[in-house]
């Protein structure tokens, strides 16, 4: 009976996890930074990939550290004010004499029955005491983390090490088998590490939620989607702290599975050539929109889309006034099923009366019926986050850090990279256009880069580049007045007749409204590109990417995820311990 109740439990996944080996001799030591960790198989999750993932974020933290000790003495001078009206209010209030019974009373230490209104005098002096005491506070307390999805705690136990002013950090896990790793990778690390990273075996959505308004810094880094865990972060984190959040689940945040999508993110993704920004913003937005119910809102410093995933980092506040100002940060898009050209539909707008600033709906559509260009359909996409994605102080601060101390990032040079071209982007502009994708619809030969970021300079528009796509263009022209300079391009270098179905049939039979100048401008290259800074930068090995997940047995399947000859070794592993594992059931 007892053995068929084990059979069940298997099969309904509730199998006990291995445990992790007691021998150290069959561990391997990693070392990050100035953290290490034991590894064994894929017991624990571990991707090495996510070097630039942990590097970015010391980076930020550093920033975020170094920002809030600027802005801490005018967060004092905000609440001393705030004590002083208090009591001055307090102050202020008449005592009614004529009502004796409402007039509070309490007993001082002798016994005696005081009136409230003798009491005043104390509850000043305690009022000047907190005051004083809130100035004597010359610097903030010692950031506290919370990292909700810890693994191996390899992130953690480098925020503790290599990070100035870190006090604590909490790392969770719901898994066994992790939590384990976790305490006997903080005893590797020596005092620091056990000093201020702490282990605990948790769920971390149970964990956040009883721990409101108690973290500086809360790092998200789930395999998978953060959907789940985002109603719980946004209330764990203090006024003015910061949300790191990592989405590795891109399929559905470009387009793949667009209900999905909008199942876990509120939004409806297009699947187009600026889908990485759009998965970016989408995420910020589905961030915004928890915060929201709680009287938050958020604003992002930094948001990158590197390699298979995507990771925002946003600081969260209290304001219910600010809160309505979120509609005015997100739009619609109408993407042409037949061309490149899209369109933005805010979702409201505010209006300005006597002085008083009140809130409508967006006026709409911003499309007729059919796309103007090439007289094909729209399709609609969203709502996403078309505010500002990034903060350029906090770029400059960061790469300027980063660039100051290599020696302490393992992969500074694509961090260097990623910042670099993150710095060169126009921050009002959502979106981004591809250069070879507006040749492909005309069919025609590609100009340079540098050539048509000039002639988008000399129509009178502004055009950079893009961290989420080499060949993307970010630009403030309307789409009329890039089909025309392709116009003129084409005019230029002619192309072959399409059938009259086509998008590019119906856009060069338009003649141009726009005197083109093609003349190399001298704002056409970035700062970056003429010191020849390189901006993106290959993988440095190969198969890497994503890998399996935790626990997961490791198979052919997994050839490019791990290489040939990784997989080779795990199976030559399991063959060595298949024989013996039978002798040992012989003898019994």
């Amino acid at each position: 009976m007892a053995f068929e109740d084990e059979k069940s439990k298997k099969r309904q996944g509730h199998e006990k996890p291995k445990p992790l080996p007691v021998d150290p001799m069959e561990y391997t030591i990693l070392k990050e930074g100035d953290a290490e960790i034991l590894m064994h198989g894929n017991d624990v999750f571990y991707n090495k990939t996510q070097v630039v993932n942990r590097d970015l974020s010391i980076a930020v933290l550093r920033t975020f550290i170094s920002k809030r000790l600027e802005e801490h003495p005018v967060k004092v001078a905000k609440k001393v004010d705030s004590r002083q009206e208090k009591s001055e209010e307090a102050r202020s209030e008449p005592v009614n004499e004529e009502e004796p019974s409402k007039v509070l009373h309490y007993q001082d230490l002798n016994g005696v029955s005081q009136d409230a209104s003798q009491a005043k005098p104390s509850d000043s002096s305690n009022g000047a005491c907190e005051t004083m005491a809130i100035k004597a506070q010359a610097e903030p307390k010692p950031v506290k983390i919370l990292e909700a999805l810890a693994a191996s705690g390899l992130r953690a136990l480098r925020y503790a090490r290599e990070v100035d002013g870190v006090g604590s950090v909490i790392a969770i896990d719901n898994d066994k088998v992790a939590y384990e790793a976790c305490k006997r990778n903080i005893k590797l690390n020596g005092s620091v590490a056990c000093s201020k990273v702490e282990a605990q075996l948790a769920d971390a959505r149970v964990y956040m939620l009883t721990h409101e308004k108690e973290f500086d810094v809360v790092d998200l880094d789930p395999y998978g989607s953060p959907s789940i865990f985002l109603d719980s972060a946004v209330q764990s984190v203090v006024d003015g702290g910061m949300l790191m959040c990592t989405a590795t689940d891109m399929a559905v945040l470009c387009g793949n599975n667009g209900e999905v999508c909008y199942s876990k993110y509120g939004s409806y993704p297009s699947r187009a050539k600026y889908c990485h920004e759009m998965a970016l913003r989408i995420l910020i937005a589905c961030i915004e929109s928890h915060a929201n119910r709680y009287k938050r809102y958020v604003v992002p410093v930094l948001s990158v889309s590197v390699d298979f995933y995507i990771r925002v980092f946003v600081r969260i506040y209290t304001s219910a006034k600010e809160v309505k100002n979120t509609p005015i940060k997100l739009s619609y898009v109408y993407q042409c099923v037949g061309c490149d050209s899209f369109h933005l539909q805010p979702l409201a707008r505010t209006v300005t009366k006597n002085n008083s600033v009140k809130y409508a709906p967006g006026y709409g559509p911003v499309v007729p019926q059919e796309c103007s260009d090439c007289g094909k359909r729209f399709n609609m996409a969203g709502p996403i986050w078309s505010a500002p994605i990034h903060d350029p102080e906090w770029i400059t601060s960061t790469l300027a850090s980063v660039l100051a101390t290599k020696d302490r990032y393992p992969a500074h040079e694509r961090i260097t990279a990623l910042l670099t071209a993150i710095s060169e982007e126009l921050l009002d502009v959502p979106l981004h256009l591809s250069l070879h994708s507006l040749c492909a619809t005309l069919k025609c030969t590609s100009p340079s880069a540098i050539i048509f970021r000039s002639a988008v300079i000399n129509a009178g528009y502004h055009i950079s580049g893009t961290h989420t796509l080499a060949i993307g263009l970010k630009t403030d022209a309307p789409m009329n007045v890039i089909w025309d300079i392709m116009r003129c391009w084409v005019k230029l270098h002619p192309v072959k007749a399409q059938p009259p179905d086509q998008s590019g049939y119906a856009i060069l039979a338009k003649e141009p409204t726009l005197e083109v100048n093609f003349a190399r401008a001298s704002a056409a290259l970035s700062k970056a590109q003429a010191k020849k800074v390189a901006r993106f930068l290959p993988n440095p090995e190969n198969h890497w990417g994503p890998k399996p997940k935790a626990g997961r047995k490791i198979t052919s399947k997994h050839a490019s995820l791990l290489g040939p000859s990784k997989i080779n070794g795990f199976m030559r592993n399991n063959e060595d311990a298949q024989p013996d594992a039978k002798r040992q059931r012989q003898t019994i």
